[in-house]
């Protein structure tokens, strides 16, 4: 895709329940989750910010979801890329990703993420069967989303320099403990994550690891900094983490907050986080 003018968010969801349950929304406080959300949804509150490319990422541990979402984007002004879900562990991984880079909307495929915060082990990313998946991921010249707990993040790093050949996107800052109020261990984590060449982080996902009621930006300011420096603006991009983030604020406030929180940066470095590097690592 051409590269255009405007804000890329790096990192968005739909679903449709019709299609396939989300099993993850459960509860009272997820309640506002429990309906649709689909593309006309989405474009006009993300147009309405001045996003003019997006990236859809998974949200199911389900072969079907890949194909839907390369379809999707196939047919949308808006979805540039899409993180689609494949088993990292299937022995026939590489085979998996090739078949899915022929279907309608393949060469919109720009990475994959498994739901490693769901994981008991906290080394799961470590596992031999894993790194042989994500070397496959590498080869297949895709990139690898890591949605995880902060204390995932010492096995990511490890991981990190264990797969030099693959580009590891941090989704979510690592989930700080933005509402406690604290900053280590996540901090120093974070930091050596970052120290990995081969490491991206996203500004996403922090109004819902916030208090969702009184959260301020004053909130977020530290965690952002923290990131701001540890991997710098060409190795930060945005993303809005809708709907999810309606838990806590609307479309239009999150990309407010963003902008606050980067708002010591020059022009030059402001494109690279809500634009460049998205354009850059996932080759939109």
């Amino acid at each position: 895709m051409t590269a255009r003018e405007g804000i890329v968010d790096a990192h968005h969801h739909l679903w449709d329940l019709s299609v396939r349950d989300q099993e993850w929304i459960t509860g009272e406080r997820l309640a506002p989750l429990r309906r649709d959300f689909l593309l006309a949804d989405l474009e006009p509150e993300a147009k309405a910010a001045g996003v003019t490319a997006s990236v859809l990422v998974q949200t199911a541990t389900a072969a079907e979801e890949t194909p839907e979402f390369l379809a999707l984007a196939a047919g949308s002004d808006l979805v540039a890329g899409v993180v689609g879900w494949t088993d990292l562990t299937d022995p026939a991984v590489a085979d998996r990703l090739a078949a899915l880079r022929e279907l309608p909307g393949g060469e919109r495929l720009v990475g994959i993420r498994h739901q490693v915060q769901g994981e008991s082990d906290p080394q799961w990313l470590l596992r031999p069967d894993v790194l042989r998946g994500l070397r496959a991921v590498a080869d297949a010249g895709l990139v690898y989303d890591l949605v995880v707990l902060a204390h995932q993040l010492p096995a990511a790093a490890r991981a990190a320099g264990l797969v030099p050949g693959l580009v590891f996107v941090l989704d979510h800052l690592g989930k700080p403990p933005i509402a406690e109020g604290g900053t280590r261990p996540w901090s120093d984590d974070v930091r050596a994550l970052a120290a990995r060449p081969n490491t991206v982080c996203k500004l996403s996902g922090m109004v819902t690891e916030a208090d969702w009621d009184t959260w301020t930006t004053a909130d977020l300011a530290p965690y952002a900094a923290t990131v701001l420096d540890a991997f710098g603006p060409g190795r930060l991009m945005f993303g809005s983490d809708w709907p999810v983030c309606r838990l806590a604020a609307s479309y239009a406030e999150v990309v407010g907050a963003a902008h606050a929180l980067t708002d010591g940066l020059g022009d030059a470095e402001r494109r690279e986080v809500f634009s460049g590097t998205a354009r850059r690592v996932y080759g939109l």
